[in-house]
This record gives C-alpha cells, sequence and structure tokens, in this order.
C-alpha cells in the first residue's frame, strides 16, 4: 500500500520561498504584540475597574468590622490605588507604579491584620462587585483566578 500526503500537505512542500516569507509575513503582523489587545482592553478599559472598585468601596464603606481595616477617614484614595493598580495590572497604563513604585503588595498589606475572616469578606465584597460587570465567563474566570490567589497571598494571620 502506498503512502500518500494530503493534498494541503504536498502544496505546503511545493509553496516556493516567496510564497513561504510571505506568509510567515503575514503570520508576523497577525501575531504582533501591537495588534494584540490587553485583557484590559478586552473587558472595557478603565470604565470597567472603575466601576468594579466602586462597587467594592461601596461594600467596604457599609461594613463596620471591615472598614476598620482602612485607616483613612475618606475611601476614595484606597479605590483610587486599587483601581490603578488594577488596571496597571491586567495591561493598562502604568500609572500606579509612576505613582507609587513596585506594587509590593504584601509588604503593603503587612501592617494590617489581614486574616481569613477578612481574606473572604474581601472576597465576597470583590465577588459581588465582579458580578456587576455582565464579563465574559472566560474573563470572569480570569479575573477571579487571580483575585482568590492574590487574597491568600496578603493574608497574614490565620
Amino acid at each position: 500500500m502506498q503512502h500518500t500526503e494530503p493534498a494541503d500537505a504536498q502544496e505546503d512542500a511545493n509553496a516556493t520561498a516567496e510564497q513561504t516569507q510571505a506568509a510567515a509575513q503575514t503570520a508576523q503582523r497577525t501575531n504582533a504584540p501591537a495588534e494584540q489587545t490587553s485583557f484590559y482592553d478586552q473587558v472595557g478599559g478603565e470604565p470597567t475597574f472603575r466601576k468594579l472598585t466602586a462597587e467594592f468601596y461601596k461594600q467596604v464603606a457599609d461594613d463596620e468590622d471591615f472598614r476598620a481595616m482602612y485607616p483613612e477617614e475618606d475611601l476614595g484614595p484606597a479605590e483610587e490605588r486599587l483601581r490603578l493598580f488594577l488596571i496597571q495590572y491586567w495591561g493598562g497604563p502604568t500609572d500606579y507604579s509612576q505613582l507609587r513604585g513596585h506594587p509590593r503588595l504584601r509588604a503593603r498589606h503587612m501592617p494590617y491584620h489581614v486574616d481569613t475572616q477578612a481574606r473572604e469578606t474581601w472576597l465576597r465584597f470583590m465577588r459581588n462587585a465582579m458580578d456587576t460587570l455582565e464579563l465574559s465567563p472566560l474573563h470572569d474566570d480570569t479575573m477571579w483566578d487571580y483575585f482568590q490567589r492574590a487574597a491568600r497571598a496578603m493574608q497574614n494571620r490565620h
């Protein structure tokens, strides 16, 4: 029995160097970083993160016990820091690092008593805030996975 290659494979094998080069250039253009969109852009950019953090901090303001973890009288600066961090983390502008330097999340959270209850409260508020965004399942899962891992990493007490 004689083995024959599919027609597509034969055509590929017979492609001229010029055709191969043209195909490579097309693939390179298609996959060029400038043509890819960031997660930040895919989920709607700044308005999405503005809504997310506003919804999150509404809940913080309404929870007296959890609110006590925030030393500033006004939650506005904390909301802005979280928004700028998330925007940068997900591929948007780097305003956070320009204003505050390296995120150093664990070090920045170390002075606060972040136990299991605080972590679970934070996650509950963030889940509620995420549910207002109407993200695609893939984007929702990706973001939620990050928040769960980050919240666990910030926990410094049991």
